[in-house]
């Protein structure tokens, strides 16, 4: 008999996330095994559980799935699972904390994209605010955005102590420079947001960030980038649905909370099917992400 296709869905939460389990089975899952409240020091034992009891071949068909709401821990779960593997019993391993590393992912993968149609250097040299940037989204689009070689900040709307707290943690285990930068009122953003390039608003679903009034101190802004799809949006003018459209009383075109979610869909999708079929095992973090986003949003520039 042909070994299912095996998923074990790791979660420091109380609950594995139901879209979680839905794309592992459209990405050909057959049994999919959700374990919820893991621990960091749980991880070495059911990373071993799960290599040990299936045999050298076995382990083809077997993945890992880290999930939970915290982009440190994740990462530091994905590097736990790493090394408890003993070859040849090796399983492809994947985070993606509350879909924030796609999420990250896609975001600045489009962000990028819509640079690149102005600027051939895209975000190399930018000028990034991330708010709403100490959630798990903001931290992992400002740590991607830095990779890409933009300058970065992290705006909190709890004040300059909590980001600056959040970039340097951030910063210091991921080996990135970020900033901190205080949301903590209207005038903070409107200050935040008056000499940048880019701004990415990854706040709470519900939450606008940057009203219209706001906007007009944005006056350098190129890409405006929001992630919240439930209204007001999250960024005054910026739609669900757009994708480049321009951003009314700016110079910056918009991309909205549904575009980027495709790209997120896609991107996550890909990376489901790349660990069940791999041939050799894989580690899907998200700087793989990035890069599958970035392949995506490249297939689809030369077919439209």
């Amino acid at each position: 008999m042909e070994r299912p296709y095996v998923l074990h869905m790791f979660t420091p939460g109380k609950q594995m996330s139901p879209f979680d389990i839905n794309m592992a089975a459209d990405a050909g899952y057959q049994i999919i095994a959700p374990h919820s409240e893991c621990s960091l020091e749980s991880i070495t034992g059911l990373t071993q559980d799960t290599i040990f009891s299936r045999g050298p071949k076995g382990v083809a068909r077997t993945g890992i799935f880290i999930g939970g709401r915290d982009a440190v821990l994740a990462a530091d779960m994905l590097e736990r699972a790493k090394s408890a593997m003993v070859p040849p019993f090796v399983v492809s391993v994947m985070a993606d904390p509350s879909g924030s590393f796609t999420t990250a992912a896609a975001m600045v993968a489009c962000v990028e994209a819509a640079l690149l149609r102005t600027r051939p250097d895209g975000l190399k040299g930018c000028r990034v605010v991330v708010l709403g940037g100490t959630g798990p989204v903001g931290r992992i689009a400002g740590v991607l955005a830095a990779m890409a070689g933009a300058e970065v900040q992290l705006s909190s709307r709890n004040g300059i102590d909590v980001a600056e707290e959040a970039a340097h943690q951030t910063a210091t285990r991921f080996g990135v420079t970020l900033h901190g930068v205080s949301g903590g009122d209207r005038a903070a953003v409107r200050t935040s947001i008056a000499d940048v390039d880019v701004v990415l608003a990854c706040a709470a679903a519900g939450v606008q960030v940057v009203s219209a009034e706001d906007l007009a101190f944005a006056k350098q802004m190129i890409v405006a980038a929001d992630v919240n799809a439930v209204p007001p949006e999250g960024i005054a003018g910026v739609g669900v649905m757009d994708n480049g459209k321009p951003v009314p009383g700016t110079q910056a075109v918009g991309i909205g909370a549904l575009a980027i979610g495709n790209v997120k869909y896609q991107t996550q999708h890909r990376l489901l099917v790349q660990m069940r079929d791999a041939a050799k095992p894989v580690a899907l973090g998200f700087s793989e992400a990035f890069a599958t986003a970035r392949a995506f949003l490249a297939e689809t520039s030369k077919t439209s």
